[in-house]
């Protein structure tokens, strides 16, 4: 299967109660995608948030693609950048912002434990 660009679905919306919006590019579906339910790249401008959201039964991975973000997990706060990978199960809690100029863009798939 080959899914183009041009049909891949692009919104903006706020995301779990977080501050603005995010841009977010539904790389599949969320119905077609395997084994989870996201498969998505997402921008956070300066001063947006995903607001503090759990993972029961399923894993989110967060790829930073470009920017800098702030994660807050269980144990604190942690800023994250390029090539870093945040991964997030287990009924464990987090969310992120971006404190910086430049945008946060990062690949988040969710899939099923």
């Amino acid at each position: 299967m080959i899914v183009r660009s041009s049909e891949m679905q692009l919104e903006k919306k706020q995301m779990r109660g977080g501050d603005g919006e995010c841009t977010v590019l539904n790389i599949l579906p969320p119905k077609q995608v395997p084994h989870g339910r996201l498969f998505s790249t997402i921008t956070v401008e300066k001063g947006c948030s995903i607001g503090v959201h759990d993972h029961v039964n399923e894993t989110e991975y967060y790829f930073i693609l470009k920017g800098e973000g702030i994660v807050t997990e269980v144990d604190g706060e942690k800023r994250v950048g390029e090539g870093d990978l945040v991964i997030t199960g287990g009924g464990a809690s987090h969310s992120i912002r971006n404190e910086m100029d430049e945008p946060l863009v990062f690949i988040a798939l969710i899939i099923f434990d």
